[in-house]
């Protein structure tokens, strides 16, 4: 997240110091590197620099050891012949998860502040669900929907209803087979998303009309579409208003009424935007041709604007920045988020480090994802946001 948003309870990075540019000037040849040697690269630093035991507990999907875990449960389903250190991915998997379940008596239930993705009871009994094909826990899940329905509660996707709609998606689709578990799971899914269509508009988290992936309005439309696509009648008016957000630029506000043009990441500007766009698109025909329109026009900025100081992460770096762009530039992008290029960058002076550095959404496992949607050449999506 931007440091401008973020509460004092966020995981943020801290402002960049003055001498640090917010970017860099995107003036090299087109490059790429050999993303299945940088997978394999980025794994092995994020088992020797940041252990199981190592990474402090907290951060749900978002940052911490469920983050990590979720990465390597995602990747072993991709890779599962792979191992580390002679083990499979899904032995690191539940090393990690391991490491958080020893602290979750200190991890606080569910509440109306803090119940999206970001939430570690309600991700931990996602991935235990999936993971184990456990029944009851997917209705402990679907019991959380109480927390959901408080009229404090927020619609975003980090802490709030929506990112709730994205755990609901993955356990969903472990139990296909199971026609009383599905029931379940979409009526829950109804209820929250009808909740979240009541509510009043513009959409808002801490008193402001947040535009973005992780905080706003683009975020709660994708998350709903995604889990029940008939959503999309009621939703084009107001996505149709979105798209007449962007700036001359082609970069987003991060909130309304808009401000300054400054910040170019997945969580508050043109990359969320377009990565969101892209998966939910066909579900809008009457859209479409605005939609390609304001993508191409984001993807200018992203490529003149996305190569940013802060440590390449995927909430608010060029990780994520990358995953926005199409093939040769999202393949370029990649080319600086490399360790030898992330320790050239912090030689120079021109590195903002993450404060969470093995995190899903702000480190080391959110840079290996984006190497195996390159290595698979997958559609590019974001782990814990629109790959489901």
């Amino acid at each position: 997240m931007a440091e401008e948003t973020a509460p004092p309870t966020a995981p943020a990075t801290q402002t960049a110091p003055a001498s640090i540019p917010r970017y860099f000037r995107n003036d090299a040849p087109l490059a790429r590197r050999d993303p299945h040697k940088q997978l394999l690269a980025s794994l092995d630093r994020l088992i020797t620099d940041h252990p199981p035991h190592h990474i402090l507990p907290g951060g749900g999907l978002y940052y911490g050891p469920i983050s990590v875990a979720y990465l390597f449960y995602a990747l072993h389903n991709l890779y599962p012949d792979l191992k580390l250190d002679d083990y499979p991915l899904n032995t690191w998997s539940a090393a990690y998860i391991e490491q958080a379940q020893t602290h979750i008596k200190e991890f606080p239930a569910p509440s109306p502040k803090k119940c999206g993705v970001s939430n570690d009871i309600m991700s931990l009994l996602a991935l235990y669900a999936v993971t184990a094909k456990d029944a009851d826990t997917v209705k402990e899940l679907c019991d959380q929907a109480a927390v959901m329905l408080e009229p404090e509660t927020s619609n975003e996707w980090l802490f709030g209803r929506s990112g709730y709609l994205y755990l609901l998606r993955l356990v969903r689709g472990a139990f296909t087979h199971n026609q009383e578990i599905t029931e379940l799971i979409e009526d829950t899914a109804d209820e929250i998303i009808e909740n979240i269509m009541d509510s009043p508009r513009p959409w808002k988290w801490h008193g402001k009309a947040y535009v973005g992936a992780v905080h706003g309005a683009i975020g709660i439309i994708t998350q709903i579409i995604l889990t029940d696509p008939s959503w999309a009648t009621n939703l084009e008016a107001e996505l149709g208003a979105l798209l007449s957000y962007q700036y001359e630029s082609g970069n987003f506000p991060s909130s309304l009424p808009p401000g300054r043009d400054r910040l170019v990441q997945f969580c508050h500007g043109a990359p969320g935007v377009v990565s969101s766009l892209l998966s939910i698109r066909r579900y809008f025909p009457g859209l479409q041709e605005r939609i390609d329109k304001v993508v191409a026009k984001a993807r200018e900025c992203i490529w003149e604007r996305g190569l940013l100081t802060k440590e390449p992460c995927l909430c608010h770096g060029i990780t994520g920045n990358a995953l926005a762009l199409d093939d040769k530039q999202f393949e370029h992008f990649l080319t600086y988020t490399t360790g030898h290029e992330i320790k050239s960058m912090a030689k120079d002076g021109m590195l903002e480090k993450s404060d969470d550095p093995s995190a899903l959404w702000c480190g080391e496992a959110g840079r290996a994802w984006a190497w195996a949607v390159a290595d698979k050449q997958l559609d590019k999506r974001l782990l814990g946001y629109n790959d489901i």
